[in-house]
């Protein structure tokens, strides 16, 4: 961002008018990304489900759809919207009901990566989630048909179609087969 251009806010971001774009916001600067493609709605869909039935049934907290923004800092305003996303229920009973963005990072943040997706970009906001506090990032990549795992100061976690994905201490008792997140139906 140009040192003399004008920062955008969190609250003025809230206010921009629906243009079909995804936006973010990262240090007050405004990244707008097209909306994602089939495969990319197929598999988010599909995982916000399984996560979804699961927290309910266990009273674990709250799974947030994708685009649901998290204010992540302030001045310069940073708010990043992970394609699923869960809070634990204490903090959920904390912060209540929240008409902005939810105060703070989500334990869990899942990313699916889009054909548009640049590594360095996806690897940019795995590091932001970490950085503010998200306890878990999962990234599902389709087109190598694997997901990785990453938590703060632990090696990354790569697991392949044979592999079972799992909510580990953060949702605890949530598993879903990776192969079944690229299978056609």
């Amino acid at each position: 961002m140009d040192a003399h251009a004008r920062r955008m806010t969190a609250a003025e971001l809230l206010c921009l008018p629906d243009d079909g774009l995804r936006h973010e916001l990262v240090a007050g600067e405004l990244r707008t990304m097209a909306p994602g493609g089939g495969e990319h709605g197929w598999v988010t869909s599909d995982l916000h489900v399984s996560l979804a039935v699961h927290v309910r049934a266990q009273r674990l907290g709250r799974v947030f759809a994708a685009e649901t923004g998290f204010l992540l800092a302030t001045n310069p305003d940073t708010v990043r919207a992970p394609d699923v996303a869960f809070v634990r229920r204490e903090r959920v009973r904390a912060v209540g009901r929240q008409p902005a963005y939810w105060p703070g990072p989500p334990d869990l943040a899942i990313e699916v990566v889009s054909p548009g997706d640049r590594p360095r970009e996806v690897a940019e906001k795995v590091a932001t989630w970490l950085h503010y506090g998200t306890r878990m990032v999962i990234v599902v990549d389709p087109r190598r048909h694997t997901v990785a795992v990453h938590r703060p100061g632990q090696p990354v976690r790569v697991l392949s179609e044979d592999d079972v994905l799992d909510g580990e201490d953060v949702v605890p008792g949530w598993s879903l087969p990776v192969g079944g997140l690229f299978a056609d139906e």
